[in-house]
Parts: structure tokens; C-alpha cells; sequence
């Protein structure tokens, strides 16, 4: 046994817990579900018109690649020969991969990446969320995207199963009908009325204007005539004009100081493994 002497032994320091102060928003944003019949029926619709239409992506067939033996490989020259005017005849019968009209595809926005950019831009009119979507912070900040740009937005519970399949795609977690959509026009003036107004505090008054905005930018995009510089300039004050809001209910909610702290767990990463070089 060692017997450590006297006054050689040192203590070492307790290394300082590293804490990182962030403001957090102080509300809590929920979706509301649509679920019942208003959830049959907008499924339904969208199942029916996708249908009709016929929008669908195609995918080129993976062909999995066998390792073949030096015997097998003479033994099979002969008959591949043979077989490669069949095989020619059958690629001619598929179709070429990718989305059967490109037009309808412009007119939708699918992906929560795809979304999130038409919404920032004020591209879309409807906005349909699947509930499935894990974690919920994936389609969380839709809510206030959608709220401010006075767009309806609602959570569909199996929205990916029942449109993905259709579109030929494996999981569709968010889809967008963009302003610009023919082909979607009566879909989503019937879906619209089935969606439940969002909960923003600092974006209520919008909710009530939803069909309204949507009315009137479509007898806009109806009228191709451009107006003159001074009816332009008498639009813009309208609208700023409408936008003012009376703002004297609006009460200020403090922000929240949120403590992170990096690793708490202290879980250290695997050191990693040098590559051995071999000689030759």
C-alpha cells in the first residue's frame, strides 16, 4: 500500500456549471384538431379532387445490383443478348419519372420547408397540417406564420395517410394551396368555412378578416389591367388606413428568462477511431 505523505496531495477545483440565459416566449401555441365530420369531409374533398385531377409523382425503379461469379457472368452473356430487346420494350412502357403535371405541382406547396417559404412570401390560402407530425415544434411556428399573414390554417388528423399515397409520396406533414391554384378553387372555398380561427393574442383582429382578404385578392388577380401611379398611391393609404387597428386592449406579456444548460447530463462524446494505414 502507498501512503501518500503530507502536503503533497492537491484538491482539485469543482469546474463551474456553464449556464446560458435566453427570453423565451412567455404563450403557448396550440393547433386546433379538426376532427368529426368537418375532418371526413375536407379528406374526402381532397381525396376526390387529387383524384380527378391526377397529380402524381413517379419515382424511377431502383434496380438492386447482384454480385455475379466469373462462371455465372460467361454462362449469362448469351441469353442477356437475347434479352435486351425485351427489356428495351418494357422501359418504353414506363413512364418517365417525376411529377405528371408540373403546372398543378406549382400551384401546391408540400413540405414544412416549402410552406414556411410560400407563407413568408404571402403565396398561400389555405394551409392544412398533419397531426402526426412528432415533435410538435416541427409545424409549431406555422401557427403564428399563418395568423400573420391572415392565412386559414388548421391540424388534419391522418392528412398524411389518406393525400400521400394519392400523390405518391411516403408522408406529407404540411400542404399549402397556393393563391394562384385553378385547379383548387372550389376545394378550398369549401374547406375553408370547416377551419376553426387561430389563437394569437397579438394577431385576433386578422381572424375575422380571412374570407374577406381572400375575396378581394381574388377579384384582384381577375382584373389584369394595371392601375395608374396615383390609384396605386390611393390604394396603399386604404390599406394602411385599414390595417390601424385601435391597440388600447392590448396588454404586454413579459418575456421569460429561460436557463440552458449545455450537457447537463455531461455525456461525452466517443473519442474517435484513427484509421490504421496498411502497408503494402
Amino acid at each position: 500500500m502507498s501512503v501518500i505523505q503530507q502536503g503533497t496531495a492537491t484538491l482539485r477545483k469543482a469546474k463551474k456549471i456553464t449556464v446560458k440565459t435566453c427570453l423565451d416566449n412567455p404563450f403557448v401555441f396550440q393547433w386546433k384538431t379538426i376532427d368529426g365530420e368537418d375532418m371526413h369531409f375536407i379528406l374526402q374533398t381532397l381525396e376526390e379532387r387529387i383524384k380527378h385531377i391526377g397529380l402524381k409523382k413517379i419515382e424511377s425503379p431502383r434496380r438492386k445490383k447482384r454480385p455475379l461469379r466469373k462462371k455465372q457472368m460467361g454462362k449469362k452473356c448469351d441469353a442477356s443478348t437475347n434479352e435486351l430487346p425485351k427489356e428495351e420494350e418494357t422501359e418504353s412502357h414506363q413512364q418517365n419519372p417525376g411529377w405528371t403535371d408540373i403546372s398543378i405541382r406549382r400551384q401546391l406547396a408540400i413540405g414544412v420547408n416549402e410552406v414556411t417559404k410560400a407563407l413568408e412570401k404571402n403565396e398561400l390560402l389555405l394551409l392544412l397540417v398533419c397531426k402526426s407530425a412528432k415533435p410538435a415544434m416541427i409545424t409549431s411556428h406555422l401557427i403564428e406564420l399563418s395568423a400573420s399573414r391572415a392565412t386559414p390554417a388548421g391540424q388534419v388528423p391522418r392528412l398524411s395517410e389518406t393525400v400521400a399515397p394519392l400523390l405518391g409520396l411516403t408522408s406529407i406533414l404540411a400542404l399549402g394551396f397556393k393563391r394562384q391554384s385553378d385547379k383548387f378553387t372550389e376545394t378550398i372555398q369549401s374547406i375553408i368555412p370547416k377551419i376553426p380561427a387561430l389563437e394569437v393574442p397579438w394577431f385576433q383582429y386578422r381572424t375575422e378578416e380571412t374570407l374577406a382578404y381572400t375575396d378581394t385578392d381574388s377579384s384582384e388577380n381577375e382584373e389584369p389591367s394595371e392601375p395608374a401611379g396615383d390609384e396605386l398611391a390611393s390604394q396603399k393609404r386604404k390599406r394602411t388606413e385599414s390595417n390601424q387597428h385601435d391597440l388600447s386592449n392590448v396588454i404586454l406579456q413579459p418575456l421569460k428568462i429561460k436557463k440552458l444548460v449545455p450537457n447537463p447530463n455531461k455525456i461525452k462524446k466517443p473519442p474517435r477511431k484513427k484509421k490504421k494505414a496498411f502497408s503494402a
